[in-house]
C-alpha cells in the first residue's frame, strides 16, 4: 500500500492538485431584468468605489464584448492579494460571459443571466488554478483560510452589487 501512494498520480499529488484550485458554482436572484444588470455590470468605472476588496481595476474598453479585458487586484480577508486580467471570450447580451482568466490564477468562467421571477437569476461557474508561488504555498499549509476568503470576497461582491449597483433600480 506505501508503494501505491509513492506512484505518479498518487493521492498525495491530487490532494496537492486540488488545494491550487478553486472550482466554484453560485446562483443569485437580483431585482431586475438581465438587460438593466447588464447595463450595470458595465459600468466599470464605479467597481473600485463598490468594492473595497478591488483595487487597480481598469479595462481595455467600456464594454462587456468579446475580446474586450478586464485588469484588477483582488485584495480578500486574508493575508495575500491576486493580481488578474479577465479576457472575455464570448459575450452575447444579455445572457453569458464567458472569460479566460491569467495572473495570479489562471482558469476560466462562465456567468448566465436568466429572466426568473421579475429579476435576474445569474448562475456563475469558474476553475481558477493558483499560479503565483506564494499562493501555492499558502494553498499548501491553509487551504481552508484560502477558500474561506474566496468565499467571503464572492459574498461581498454580491451584497455590494445589491446596495450600492442596483439601488437605484429599485
Amino acid at each position: 500500500m506505501m508503494a501505491a501512494l509513492r506512484t505518479p498520480g498518487s493521492l498525495g499529488r491530487r490532494m496537492s492538485h486540488e488545494v491550487n484550485r478553486i472550482d466554484y458554482r453560485g446562483a443569485f436572484w437580483f431585482p431586475v431584468g438581465p438587460d438593466e444588470l447588464w447595463q450595470t455590470i458595465e459600468r466599470f468605472d464605479r467597481f473600485e468605489s463598490w468594492w473595497d476588496w478591488l483595487q487597480d481595476f481598469g479595462a481595455d474598453g467600456d464594454a462587456l464584448v468579446a475580446g474586450n479585458v478586464l485588469h484588477a487586484t483582488v485584495v480578500p480577508p486574508v493575508p495575500w492579494r491576486l493580481r488578474m486580467n479577465i479576457r472575455l471570450e464570448a459575450a452575447l447580451r444579455p445572457h453569458v460571459l464567458e472569460a479566460t482568466v491569467a495572473g495570479d490564477v489562471v482558469g476560466t468562467a462562465v456567468i448566465r443571466l436568466e429572466p426568473v421571477d421579475d429579476g435576474t437569476e445569474v448562475t456563475a461557474a469558474w476553475s481558477l488554478d493558483m499560479m503565483s508561488r506564494p499562493l501555492r504555498i499558502a494553498a499548501i499549509v491553509a487551504y481552508p483560510l484560502m477558500r474561506w476568503g474566496h468565499d467571503r470576497v464572492v459574498e461581498m461582491a454580491v451584497a455590494g452589487f445589491r446596495r450600492r449597483a442596483l439601488d437605484g433600480a429599485r
